[in-house]
């Protein structure tokens, strides 16, 4: 029986409810997931899957990334909500190359660990497995696995198995309407220009996972726990100086009270330059070389190459007084002695990561 797997979380119970079952079966896992949005959550699941897989002793094939073709397949139906067409259109779609899998195969039935999800429609993925399995001459599996408390089931066992919980079903278009109505910034979406790894990012949380797999190899025992922190993203910056615009290094958690200042230089403290607005201060490479022991040659091979973000706010630590302090530091390559214009959009905001304890 080929299983089209959707994550982690969903196929675990899933699977085991179907070894149960159908004890005589052979189960080969399908990921073919191209609506996963962006990239690094999809390699991020197909992670969390294929410890799943190992732990059950299933075999899992990989289906292609053409998620070009997904967003044509759904276009027109970007502002569908949740169990709309769009969904519809997206299980048929993932319906159709895993029911043309199953059959290249050689399987007889095909089935999916969608209907465990409890944001999906039971009836409406029946619908669409049925219609395949009819025109590929093989058989669709549905059963419900959600009765008699399935999903509390699930709920337990994901829990125990310590797997990842996506909170979105992966599709950017639910995503972002999702984010929306939460009043909560879309910040799996963000990667910075310089690849640093943001905290509570998805790239964050691939490293955790990975860490996690590594222990478990060797047999060291761990938890993840989460935690509550101020998390920071900038969204864009720029320093003009004399109508020209200056190479400027924005240091974590730097924010303004409104998008835009301006000023000039006022005094300075112990290499700490502060203008005459807004609670901005600069400090050149030279300095920055001396508190972060680097050897940067310019402020852009910093940009496009920074140390880690915690070792940057560690660095930030040093050159304020406070760690509570949210004002915007620059590093540049020599301080300004003209009218300075800076734009800075940031965002601070309450949020939860997971931490590893190994």
């Amino acid at each position: 029986m080929l299983v089209h797997i959707c994550c982690a979380v969903d196929s675990h119970f899933f699977l085991q409810k179907l070894q149960a079952e159908y004890p005589q079966e052979k189960l080969v896992g399908f990921f073919y997931d191209p609506n996963i949005h962006p990239y690094s959550e999809y390699r991020l699941r197909l992670l969390d899957v294929k410890r799943s897989c190992k732990m059950l002793g299933i075999e899992l094939i990989e289906g292609p990334y053409d998620t070009e073709d997904w967003l044509k397949t759904v276009r027109g139906l970007e502002h569908e909500p949740e169990k709309g067409a769009r969904c519809s259109v997206c299980f048929d779609k993932r319906f159709d190359v895993s029911a043309q899998k199953a059959k290249e195969l050689g399987e007889k039935t095909f089935t999916s660990t969608l209907l465990t999800s409890p944001k999906k429609s039971l009836k409406q993925l029946k619908q669409a497995g049925d219609a395949l399995a009819r025109r590929e001459g093989i058989a669709f599996i549905a059963p419900d696995y959600r009765k008699a408390s399935g999903t509390q089931e699930q709920n337990i066992i994901a829990k125990e198995d310590a797997l990842y919980r996506q909170d979105y079903c992966g599709c950017i278009y639910g995503l972002t309407m999702q984010r929306e109505q939460q009043n909560k910034l879309a910040d799996e979406l963000f990667s910075p220009i310089s690849n640093q790894i943001q905290p509570e990012s998805i790239e964050a949380r691939i490293a955790l996972y990975e860490k996690r797999w590594e222990l478990e190899e060797e047999k060291i025992p761990y938890r993840i726990i989460k935690e509550r922190f101020l998390n920071w993203r900038l969204l864009s910056g720029l320093l003009r100086v004399r109508k020209e615009i200056l190479p400027a290094h924005f240091l974590p958690y730097s924010t303004l009270k409104s998008r835009f200042t301006r000023g000039k230089i006022e005094y300075a403290i112990n290499n700490v330059h502060h203008m005459s607005r807004d609670e901005v201060r600069f400090i050149t490479l030279q300095t920055y070389n001396d508190l972060a022991l680097t050897r940067y040659s310019c402020v852009k091979e910093l940009i496009f190459n920074p140390p880690s973000f915690e070792e940057e706010v560690n660095l930030r630590s040093r050159i304020v007084h406070t760690p509570f302090d949210l004002g915007l530091i620059l590093v540049v390559d020599e301080i300004p002695n003209s009218k300075i214009e800076i734009l800075c959009e940031s965002k601070t905001y309450s949020d939860v990561k997971e931490n590893l304890i190994g």
